[in-house]
């Protein structure tokens, strides 16, 4: 059987498995179960993906030579950059996603076909819809919106035509189609030097429209978005207070874009001029060389009880963070920094286990991010080209 049957096979497999997860509070993958899945992938793609291949056998692992997920060799992002790790046959490539940076930069490319990009939204749904939308049927049930009704979204990213190598905005633009109404709209705009800008007219007409209905709406964008929407706000002394039930969704990333600001004060200008509570703001972490994302905030059953520690990230029951020391590679110590590996079952057609270059630190059953490495690049949704 060739690659192609092979992978195809474990993603059917795979799929149905993440809707149900994704959709369930509190679900979780037996230990077991995972480190089965995991060792059959990087089998499949130790065999089938020639880059990766050649990664491992330079450190000694050879086929059948593991037995734990964690000792799953895991690539560095940067390796995207250099290395076409996929699977993929080139008349297979449908989309590819680069990694944010500064336009100057040389892009990682994570490589998709249409089957590919089924199992990322299969992995991208059930997870959102929890930790976003999570009290949605608690508002259906205090009828301030009616039975019918989906949330708006006021997206503040330039749309998918304009940018289609975004996995962020391919993100927005699956969860838009899924699970938005459709007079949800992107504000974002493309300038002549690929960057990033909000067109705040449409974002605050957008806004008052809701504000006009009484309606809750969603806002989704990089923080730099959020801090030149706030900073128009505060210097019109602008102070909306949206419907309740609205939130926000911002995904972190600054440099080249906007002034930075800690995360506290971002989320207090938002509901200092949004009037939306701290506790309605998610953030969410991922990265264009992953499959999965993780969400910092509780998620909420359907009768409002928080499930998850609120100070830690949190992934998909497919895929697990390891956290290692950046001096010897070995696991790090229990409340130790490391350098976060993540492996993703999403990531069937390319590569499962990524070595990323952001720090952090274990809570719980959760992570909390650090920030960058000292040797790491800068990146980040915001900084995303065209």
């Amino acid at each position: 059987m060739n690659a192609g049957n092979l992978l195809s096979g474990f993603a059917s497999r795979l799929k149905p498995r993440l809707a149900d997860l994704g959709s369930r509070p509190r679900s979780a993958l037996p230990q077991s179960e995972f480190n089965a899945l995991a060792l059959e992938l990087f089998a499949l793609q130790f065999q089938h993906v020639s880059p990766y291949r050649r990664f491992c056998e330079a450190r000694g692992i050879a086929l059948g030579s593991i037995d734990d997920w964690r000792k799953v060799p895991a690539i560095p992002t940067s390796a995207f950059k250099e290395l076409e790790l996929t699977s993929l046959a080139a008349e297979e490539r449908t989309a590819v996603f680069h990694s944010s940076g500064t336009t100057t930069d040389r892009p990682s490319r994570h490589f998709h076909s249409a089957e590919s990009l089924t199992v990322y939204e299969a992995s991208l749904l059930g997870w959102f819809r929890q930790h976003v939308l999570g009290d949605w049927d608690r508002l259906i049930e205090d009828e301030r919106v009616g039975p019918l009704d989906k949330p708006g979204f006021i997206l503040l990213t330039p749309p998918s035509k304009a940018v289609p190598h975004s996995s962020l905005v391919h993100m927005f633009e699956t969860t838009r189609r899924e699970l938005a109404s459709s007079d949800s709209v992107f504000t974002g705009l493309v300038a002549a030097d690929g960057a990033w800008q909000l067109d705040l007219d449409a974002t605050l007409f957008a806004i008052r429209k809701s504000m006009c209905a009484n309606r809750p709406v969603t806002l989704l964008g990089t923080a730099f978005s959020f801090v030149h929407l706030l900073d128009h706000c505060a210097a019109n002394n602008i102070r909306y207070r949206l419907a309740e039930g609205s939130r926000v969704l911002e995904t972190g990333g600054y440099k080249g874009r906007s002034r930075e600001m800690p995360k506290a004060e971002l989320h207090a200008l938002i509901t200092r001029h949004l009037g939306i509570p701290t506790e309605r703001i998610v953030c969410e972490y991922g990265m264009s060389e992953l499959g999965s994302q993780a969400y910092l905030r509780n998620a909420c059953s359907a009768d409002g009880v928080p499930v998850f520690n609120t100070q830690a990230l949190h992934f998909p029951p497919w895929a697990k963070v390891l956290l290692v020391d950046p001096e010897t590679g070995a696991e790090a110590s229990e409340g130790r920094p490391g350098i976060i590996r993540i492996l993703d079952l999403a990531n069937v057609y390319s590569v499962a286990a990524i070595q990323t270059g952001d720090l952090g630190v274990m809570n719980g059953d959760g992570f909390e991010l650090l920030g960058r490495a000292a040797t790491a690049e800068p990146r980040g949704c915001s900084l995303m080209p065209a």
